[in-house]
């Protein structure tokens, strides 16, 4: 379906080097007084361009919110957020807004179309409002990437949950984006469908340079990640490289006692650079 990364046959995104998301002792909390809640607990990180990033925790260690600040969806309290090298936490709503439509993509787990739109025009929507040209031609090669050439004029109501989330992925990908962030891709899905979504995205790493970054709740979602950054509390306090779906069950069921005792595991996480 895609040509592997760094064949003739693959794109490329802008930024083949470098970073794609750096995250400096952001902060994020929630509420006031005695009833604030710390969901982002000085969080540093840094991925590259061109990888797959699985984020995991328990319910409520700040997941969403990681990813929502990241993306510029909410405002840090505290911190830096840089996407592609740009500033995402100095920008105001109007700039922020137009640089959230050029410059990343999300996929959400309700997939958020249009159901009087078709699968074409609610894939090129994001570009519509953004004011930018629309490139049918590249518009179609993605939607018959992820398996939807044939059904361009069909409205969300005539697609199954795995084909509605292949539009939503297809929209993320079709602005070329510097990080595509996905909020449970997966979690509405059956299982062979989900393995398809996940495919996807991995196959859009390894061929365009994309970079991803997904949170997820599930151990054989995350084993398609090149690494797992694990959250608690706020904080990143683990990373699994070419995670295995039994290894990530395995620290998941390990998590809060490893967090609550302070005792470092064997392969703490370290952002590049820091």
């Amino acid at each position: 379906m895609f040509a592997r990364k760094g064949s003739k046959g693959g794109g490329s995104t802008a930024h083949q080097d470098g970073e794609a998301l750096r995250l400096v002792k952001v902060t994020k909390v929630y509420g006031q007084g005695d009833s604030a809640v710390t969901a982002l607990d000085d969080v540093t990180l840094g991925l590259r361009h061109g990888t797959f990033t699985a984020v995991m925790g328990p319910s409520g260690s700040g997941k969403s919110t990681l990813l929502h600040v990241a993306a510029g969806l909410d405002r840090a309290d505290g911190g830096i957020v840089r996407v592609a090298g740009a500033e995402v936490t100095a920008r105001g709503e109007a700039e922020l807004a137009k640089f959230r439509r050029r410059r990343v993509g999300f996929v959400f787990q309700q997939y958020n179309l249009l159901p009087t739109l078709t699968v074409e025009q609610n894939t090129v929507l994001p570009l519509k409002l953004a004011g930018r040209r629309i490139d049918r031609a590249y518009t179609r090669e993605i939607l018959t990437r992820v398996g939807l050439g044939g059904k361009l004029e069909r409205r969300p109501d005539e697609l199954s949950g795995g084909q509605r989330q292949r539009v939503a992925i297809a929209r993320a990908l079709v602005a070329r984006p510097a990080v595509v962030f996905a909020d449970e891709p997966t979690g509405a899905l059956d299982t062979r469908s989900a393995r398809e979504v996940l495919g996807l995205l991995g196959e859009a790493v390894r061929t365009h340079g994309q970079t991803v970054v997904m949170v997820t709740h599930d151990p054989v979602a995350a084993s398609h990640a090149d690494q797992v950054l694990f959250l608690a509390d706020g904080r990143i306090v683990g990373q699994m490289d070419a995670p295995g779906v039994d290894a990530v069950a395995e620290r998941l069921a390990h998590l809060g006692d490893v967090y609550e005792s302070g005792v470092q595991e064997s392969r703490p996480y370290q952002p590049n650079g820091v």
